[in-house]
């Protein structure tokens, strides 16, 4: 069995795209920052994403620090995927360049917005750092890890983004948004960060069905592969920097903790990256309609046999 659908696209959505892309603009001076800095004494990361509430035996001042050590590794890890992300939308430009320059502009916006977030993402890992212990260490390497996933199919790179800009949007509408405890200053970035990940989505998935439009059936099932085998490289980075956070804030907690305690750091850690960075985006609607409409069912399977173990750690 083998998928039949070709995908119907609508070229005014990239009008809609630049329009959008044009109205909303921000400056990241101007608009997000505004001469302000960090608030230590509020959380960064909401407690549904961090998962912080599975530590009961953490004080307050503890719960604050646990968050702000995700919300550190949380800028960090956008500033890190936008690598891949900017360099593959405008590689894949080139198949506009003579033809629909509407769709061109879009996606050289498209470009433009991640360039700035990136910035963006860098220099809060500048302001964070003097506000916090240190010891502090993001390990993975963004131009590594963009060399290693743009070596994967387009169809399984433009998968994987099509995902991370689902989970952005997902994280701020059911988390950040409504939350009144955070920092303000770190609301802001993800509440304008938002703004234009919405219209990347929508590009994101568009060029993703012209892409398969594309491939023949063999194609296609070696992407499926290369994606499940970029999802197993994120849950590597994810693991890695995991560990590495909860050392550090087991490390600059101020007291001891036990083995118990210390074992259960770390997981909760992990299972709030794996749900932070894989399990929300695969497990949302859009998504999953997107890609249930370009696979077969035994596709689908060899997808969701190599997600278990990841997503079935998730509590």
């Amino acid at each position: 069995m083998s998928h039949v659908t070709h995908h119907s696209i609508d070229p005014g959505r990239y009008g809609k795209c630049v329009e959008v892309s044009k109205r909303i603009r921000w400056d990241t001076d101007r608009d997000v920052i505004r001469g302000r800095q960090f608030d230590f004494s509020k959380k960064f990361l909401p407690d549904g994403l961090s998962k912080v509430l599975q530590l009961p035996f953490l004080t307050a001042d503890e719960k604050r620090l646990f968050s702000q050590v995700q919300g550190r590794t949380y800028a960090n890890i956008f500033a890190l995927v936008e690598r891949f992300i900017g360099a593959k939308v405008l590689e894949i430009s080139r198949g506009h360049w003579l033809g629909d320059q509407v769709a061109l502009e879009a996606l050289v916006r498209f470009t433009d917005e991640e360039l700035k977030h990136q910035e963006m993402f860098r220099r809060l890992e500048t302001m964070i750092a003097p506000g916090m212990p240190g010891g502090y260490g993001f390990l993975p390497r963004p131009d590594d890890v963009a060399t290693a996933v743009l070596a994967a199919s387009t169809w399984a790179v433009l998968a994987l983004t099509c995902d991370i800009e689902l989970f952005t949007q997902a994280h701020y509408r059911s988390s950040i948004q409504a939350e009144t405890q955070i920092d303000p200053l770190w609301k802001d970035v993800f509440l304008f960060h938002w703004k234009e990940e919405s219209q990347h989505a929508i590009l994101d998935e568009m060029e993703w069905m012209r892409e398969d439009d594309r491939l023949d059936a063999q194609q296609r099932d070696k992407a499926v592969d290369e994606l499940i085998g970029l999802v197993g490289a994120v849950d590597g980075i994810v693991q890695m920097q995991a560990k590495a956070d909860a050392e550090y804030f087991v490390g600059v907690a101020g007291r001891v903790f036990d083995h118990a305690q210390a074992r259960a750091i770390h997981a909760t850690m992990l299972g709030a990256y794996r749900w932070q960075y894989i399990a929300s985006g695969v497990q949302d609607a859009r998504f999953l309609e997107v890609l249930g409409s370009m696979i077969n069912a035994e596709q689908g399977a060899r997808i969701n046999a190599a997600l278990a173990p990841i997503v079935g750690a998730v509590h």
